[in-house]
């Protein structure tokens, strides 16, 4: 079964954007968990645009389901993680000034930074996954990082899903069954939705863990928070597509 993160992003970008408390962040991360997500994943900016590092410590001890935390590994991330000991880490390329994730890394050029602080992580007990588009090369290089698993970068498949090109997939299948055969688990994020998430999850062979904000919370607005997650869910766990 392939579990589904939440990512709460959204829920603090609206909260900030009025200042004070509302929407509560903690309120819908737990309600998120009661209606069945299996995670609640965040991304702490240095600007706290969105997530505060605050959040981060307030949310930790009251989650009951897997708590992943995403982020540039600056110096400030890194001790934030490391001072909550998340389940995982999700490790991205982003610069500060960038809006959302627009690509993968490249794990061979920033070897020695992804090597240490995956390093670093582990000895803290928290699991390391790497973003990375689908490039058996990018793939081979987080296995000599030490790192558990990858998170596979999705926009690109999802763009040309949108426009009926199917093929789209088989890059992210291929770069999965490579990830499996070295020892790597399987994530996948970026603009995956109800409309392409059931047949990426049937594509994908042992696909751990999708973390979904965007387009999810969007759903909400119209389908309600509980009904919207599961219906990811079922979208994830089904051989059948979604009916509204």
């Amino acid at each position: 079964m392939t579990v589904l993160s939440v990512n709460i992003n959204k829920i603090a970008t609206l909260r900030n954007s009025r200042g004070g408390d509302v929407p509560n962040l903690i309120k819908v991360a737990k309600d998120c968990e009661r209606f069945g997500a299996q995670g609640i994943t965040v991304h702490p900016r240095p600007d706290e645009r969105h997530i505060r590092y605050q959040d981060v410590r307030d949310l930790n001890p009251l989650l009951s389901t897997e708590f992943n935390i995403e982020g540039y590994p600056g110096d400030g991330f890194v001790e934030l993680v490391k001072e909550n000991k998340p389940a995982q880490v999700t490790l991205v390329p982003d610069p500060p000034e960038a809006i959302t994730s627009n690509a993968g890394w490249d794990v061979k050029k920033n070897f020695e930074l992804l090597s240490e602080v995956t390093k670093e992580f582990q000895n803290e007990g928290i699991r390391v996954s790497i973003f990375v588009d689908p490039i058996l090369e990018q793939i081979e290089w987080v296995k000599k990082t030490g790192a558990d698993r990858i998170e596979l970068y999705t926009e690109q498949f999802a763009h040309e899903f949108s426009k009926g090109n199917l093929d789209s997939v088989l890059p992210y299948k291929k770069a999965a069954v490579f990830a499996k055969e070295i020892g790597l688990g399987v994530n996948a994020g970026h603009d995956l939705s109800l409309e392409n998430l059931n047949y990426f999850a049937k594509q994908i062979p042992a696909l751990a863990e999708v973390s979904i904000g965007h387009a999810l919370i969007a759903d909400a607005l119209y389908l309600g928070l509980e009904n919207t997650i599961q219906l990811y869910k079922r979208a994830l766990n089904t051989d059948n597509g979604i009916e509204f």
